[in-house]
């Protein structure tokens, strides 16, 4: 198939719609077709430098898998937000040593703590085009399961071909629904260590009240370090690692920030949806998004009411917590946002209204491109089908105790064939992480509290399921028909199940990871019989959703293509969605007006934090910071033009889930502070996109360095930067 998404496409739709130019998560090599719109924004480097993965600032722009962060040192000193620190911060807490609530400051680097043992630092250092290797001799007509399997493994293939030096990630990522692919190479740090993290006071000041909203106050940062074998190369965890030296790392900029001033966000961002169908936004309104803010509103309540009273049960859940705090917010947000627009289906149907009439002159191209549209609504619906089966069987056997046996028996099933063969995530490449997770779980389970949990995820997989879509296997284990709608004896089957299972043991799971499926289809071991029971319904599920997948990989591309011409002939702008892969954007410091007679400025300083402080949670401020505010400390740090301490700014870059700590730059390129949120008007905008409500927020660089210098005498890490400090 031949991609026309080219340069010449840009240069066309970004001259057109400068109006909306901070609208698009660009990839790098798209940037120097940018480059006369980036310096009348305000760029003042050379554009060119913004697509060179080799060269400063992209290859001091890290990703930790699932959120962002930056090299800041040249020892390997990594900052990144609070929030993306939080499970490392979590790891190394007990009740006797609260991190999460005091803070820790590495007096030295034997003072670092080692995080999660899958905690990862990657940097990106090659992203080529592949397309033609997976896309060669596919046929449009061939069987869906038979494509799918094709284009897993050539992107195997490619990744195993690509990882054979050592010490590297690679994955092949889809662009625009599969109309072009890239393998992506990184380097893989497996040894980050914690070095700093303010207390949760400031780290999380206003808590979840305050997520996703403006005014904010919060100091949403840490530092990590990345460390390597003495050789240089990526190594595990050990006492005589050192440093990561990088090529490069980010200058902290030494100059005021204003409004108005051009800034730009480097990093991963998860994923958008901007380019799906109103099929697709319809199912989002009306069942999943509500789905999942009922069931995480129990969930959380489970959690609080199984952890109460229990500091060590309470802070093995605090990182889940807060991701399903997050979670909830960002879906009923969504929800929110949706309910605000005029009609945002119809608006989507109406777009492609408007493509069809488009494509309806175009010939025999635009006939083809019309039926591969039709097709793909058609197997969208077909998907929806079974989505409440997928939704609570897939929930039900997944997680916590019984999820780690499933994974441990379909680790055991697929180590007996070669590794070409076996399913992504089984592979040789996956045996530290499984490893690492199986170590991990200790820290972050709690057998009363998974009980409850499991409970709770069975009870809606009996009440939500059709009966006609109920999964034999896993009633025969409840000792259910079909048709019932409430699991008589639960409390005496999960009971017996935890208290009959050795899985919360760590050697226990270590061993079972080294054992063959034959002697876990024989083990007495409750929750693995549990894995043996539900495995066969898990494998059929997998072949229908691999084949279903392999069908839209042939139409979704199409109708991509369709989209990319039709938006280019519109004069919009012409980016893929969201992917989890290395993306820019840039826009300017700006504030925004949410309704009528409401103005939201740009900035908020330390006085807002005073004003905001309750002795409340979430509004509690630590005594030292409070004083430190009080005597006026840190005057090297204050914005003449508000006559103090910056601490949060908004900017209108187009950023999502995964932007998380990425690194916020001037129009040098050098480091203003940290991505760490969006607006709450701006949750809907990963479907549709509002430019005069969209914004992100910024943790000030001024503001981590003040508490750093003035409050929590962090004067080694500012010393390492660069740094002055009084």
């Amino acid at each position: 198939m031949r991609i026309r998404l080219l340069a010449a496409v840009v240069v066309a739709t970004v001259s057109a719609t400068a109006a909306h130019a901070d609208e698009g998560m660009w990839q790098p090599s798209q940037m120097p077709q940018l480059a006369a719109q980036l310096k009348a924004r305000g760029l003042q480097m050379d554009p060119a430098a913004l697509s060179n993965l080799a060269g400063k600032p992209l290859d001091a722009v890290i990703s930790l898998g699932g959120c962002t962060a930056s090299f800041v040192s040249p020892q390997g000193l990594v900052v990144t937000n609070h929030h993306c620190g939080y499970g490392a911060i979590q790891y190394n807490s007990t009740p006797e040593r609260d991190l999460l609530a005091n803070g820790f400051v590495a007096k030295d680097f034997a003072d670092e703590l080692p995080s999660d043992p899958n905690a990862r630092v990657y940097v990106t250092q090659d992203i080529s085009d592949v397309t033609a290797r997976i896309n060669a001799g596919l046929d449009a007509g061939m069987d869906g399961k038979a494509r799918f399997d094709a284009i897993d493994a050539r992107s195997k293939a490619l990744v195993a071909e690509c990882e054979q030096p050592g010490g590297l990630r690679c994955n092949v990522y889809n662009f625009n629904g599969g109309l072009q692919f890239s393998l992506i190479r990184q380097l893989e740090i497996k040894d980050v260590r914690l070095v700093y993290a303010p207390p949760e006071a400031i780290g999380k000041f206003g808590g979840d009240v305050d997520n996703f909203e403006w005014p904010r106050h919060t100091g949403d940062w840490s530092f990590l370090r990345a460390y390597v074998g003495k050789d240089g190369k990526p190594a595990a965890y050990s006492k005589d690692n050192v440093p990561y030296q990088p090529k490069s790392w980010l200058t902290v900029s030494q100059e005021p920030l204003h409004a108005g001033d051009y800034v730009m966000v480097t990093g991963y961002p998860g994923s958008t949806s901007r380019y799906r169908l109103a099929d697709e936004v319809q199912d989002a309104i009306q069942w999943r998004y509500p789905t999942l803010v009922r069931y995480f509103k129990d969930y959380l309540a489970t959690i609080e009411r199984t952890t109460a009273g229990d500091k060590a049960a309470e802070l093995k859940y605090a990182s889940t917590v807060a991701g399903i705090n997050n979670a909830l917010k960002l879906y009923q947000g969504q929800l929110d946002g949706f309910a605000k627009m005029q009609d945002p289906v119809g608006m989507k149907r109406a777009q492609e209204a408007a493509l069809k009439a488009w494509l309806g002159k175009r010939g025999a191209e635009g006939a083809a491109q019309t039926r591969a549209l039709a097709a793909l609504e058609q197997e969208l619906a077909a998907d929806n089908q079974t989505r409440e089966r997928d939704q609570w069987f897939g929930s039900a056997v997944g997680g916590g105790l019984t999820g780690t046996a499933v994974r441990l028996y379909r680790n055991a099933i697929e180590r007996a064939k070669p590794d070409a063969e076996r399913e992504s995530g089984y592979q040789d490449r996956d045996a530290p992480r499984i490893e690492g997770g199986l170590r991990a779980l200790d820290k972050r389970y709690d057998p009363r509290v998974d009980k409850a949990l499991m409970a709770l995820r069975l009870q809606r997989y009996v009440a939500q399921v059709p009966a006609g879509q109920r999964v034999p296997e896993l009633d025969a284990w409840l000792g259910i028909d079909a048709g019932d709608k409430a699991i008589a004896g639960l409390d005496a089957k999960l009971d017996a199940l935890y208290a009959g299972s050795r899985l919360g043991n760590v050697d226990e799971r270590l061993q079972w990871l080294k054992a063959d499926q034959a002697a876990i289809e024989a083990s007495s071991d409750p929750a693995l019989q549990f894995a043996v029971k539900v495995m066969p319904a898990l494998l059929r599920f997998e072949q229908e959703d691999k084949a279903r997948a392999g069908r839209i990989s042939a139409l979704r591309p199409r109708y991509m293509q369709a989209m990319i011409d039709f938006n280019q002939s519109q004069g919009k702008p012409v980016y893929p969605d969201a992917n989890s892969s290395l993306r820019i954007t840039f826009g300017t410091v700006r504030g925004y007006s949410p309704r009528d007679g409401v103005e939201m400025k740009p900035f908020t300083t330390l006085a807002g934090i005073v004003a905001k402080t309750t002795g409340e949670e979430p509004f509690i401020s630590p005594r030292a910071e409070l004083d430190a505010i009080a005597q006026g400390k840190g005057k090297q740090y204050r914005m003449a033009g508000l006559d103090d301490v910056p601490v949060n700014f908004l900017s209108d870059v187009d950023t999502t889930g995964g932007n998380s700590g990425s690194p916020t730059l001037n129009a040098k390129g050098e480091l203003v502070g940290l991505l760490f949120d969006g607006n709450y008007e701006s949750l809907s905008a990963d479907w549709i996109f509002n430019p005069a409500l969209t914004r992100s927020i910024h943790v000030d660089a001024r503001y981590m360095r003040w508490v750093m210098d003035e409050v929590d005498h962090a004067e080694r890490l500012l010393e390492e930067m660069g740094l002055s400090h009084d």
